[in-house]
């Protein structure tokens, strides 16, 4: 609870510091968890004889999962509070990391990663919202940026160190080094965040749906709601299929060259912190469509034949995708509270379509690269990106709220 007059941790201080870090490792452990497989998608399907649409299961089976953690997760942390879910989410996500590494056939793999999505749900439930209620109102959007720049960092490093370790031993090997790593954060994140102080309990009246329904009233957060939906729809449509395009002619690269393809998400790292400061300065109304025509750029540069023009189209696909998501994101929450609605239950709501976009988009860009080909995945992710880009323009027509 609050004392005095503070309002919060701000940038300089130790507290600062110690969230922002903590949030960002929380990030690398629970997206490097999240998208460990994608880079092992041909390799799964080769060990368990299952087709290229089946394989992505792997991914879309979480995602779906951690879709509905978020409508649990996120109202229990309002009224629970948002540090103890995130250390339990981080436990057993590194304890669920082990046993998929051990997983006999294909289905318990399944129902272990279906597990492991819903546990990863405690961290997108609560993260925005512990930043925006302990750092300082003048800061929060840059330790906002920062957090989404360790899911980028965590996405990365999942799929690296697959792709490298897959080579040595497997697709066992590879899990196995993703759990390491999340066992590790988990115990770095445990020391390291600070305790939360101006958390303060939302008493809740009435039924379950009838708060839901409250949360989709807002136009601006159904516009959200649906650019988050599409553009991660988007985005992992292209990096589901990539890893089959460069292991098929004209480039038959190896597992762990066609993995460093996912180095493309360092420059979306980067670019969400910059488009935060950039939002906070010329607002969010023009930064977020502007992202998305980058998105929207970087996936017609894949269907380029030469590899370095995929590789510089998914680095600026990831630049836009990392932007436009981390201002959303930090939208999601300010105008959650200006519009005096829940905000653990609207960044839920907004991580819950998000991966809801990821979990159908991903699955259908199986089917769309035995159907088509490479086209046939442009077409897929440059219409949900489209789309997107309308809601954006829908989105800046909205109603200001002001405190």
């Amino acid at each position: 609870m609050t004392t005095g007059e503070w309002a919060g941790h701000r940038t300089g201080e130790p507290g600062f510091r110690r969230a922002s870090i903590a949030v960002f490792l929380a990030g690398v452990a629970v997206f490097s968890s999240l998208y460990a497989p994608q880079a092992l998608l041909p390799e799964l399907t080769r060990s368990f004889a299952v087709t290229p649409a089946g394989s992505t299961l792997a991914i879309s089976v979480s995602t779906a999962a951690l879709a509905v953690g978020l409508l649990v997760l996120g109202p229990l942390s309002d009224r629970r509070g948002r540090t103890g879910i995130l250390h339990a989410s981080l436990a057993a996500n590194a304890v669920l990391g082990v046993l998929i590494a051990l997983a006999p056939a294909w289905p318990v793999l399944l129902v272990l990663r279906g597990l492991q999505g819903f546990a990863l749900a405690g961290l997108p439930a609560v993260a925005v919202a512990y930043l925006r209620e302990e750092l300082h109102p003048g800061v929060s959007s840059r330790a906002i940026g920062l957090y989404v720049s360790g899911t980028a960092i965590g996405g990365l490093s999942g799929r690296l160190i697959t792709g490298f370790l897959t080579e040595l031993g497997g697709w066992r090997t590879a899990l196995g080094g993703t759990a390491v790593l999340a066992v590790a954060c988990a115990v770095a994140v445990r020391l390291l965040l600070p305790g939360s102080r101006l958390f303060a309990p939302v008493v809740r009246q009435g039924r379950l749906l009838r708060q839901l329904a409250r949360a989709f009233t807002d136009p601006a957060l159904l516009a959200l709601y649906g650019i988050a939906a599409l553009l991660m729809g988007g985005s992992v449509a292209v990096y589901n299929a990539v890893t089959f395009r460069l292991e098929d002619a004209p480039y038959l690269l190896t597992p762990a060259l066609a993995g460093l393809v996912f180095l493309a998400y360092l420059p979306g790292s980067a670019s969400s912190p910059v488009a935060g400061a950039l939002a906070d300065r010329f607002g969010r109304r023009l930064v977020v469509p502007a992202t998305v025509v980058v998105m929207g750029g970087g996936i017609a540069l894949t269907l380029l034949d030469p590899l370095w023009c995929v590789v510089l189209g998914l680095c600026v696909l990831s630049t836009g995708f990392f932007a436009a998501h981390g201002v959303a994101s930090s939208w999601v929450a300010v105008r959650a509270q200006l519009g005096g609605r829940a905000v653990g239950q609207a960044a839920s709501l907004y991580s819950f379509w998000y991966y809801v976009g990821s979990s159908v988009a991903g699955t259908l860009a199986g089917r769309a690269w035995q159907g088509a080909g490479w086209t046939g995945v442009v077409l897929l992710a440059g219409g949900c990106t489209a789309a997107a880009g309308v809601l954006s323009v829908v989105l800046g027509r909205t109603r200001a709220l002001t405190p």
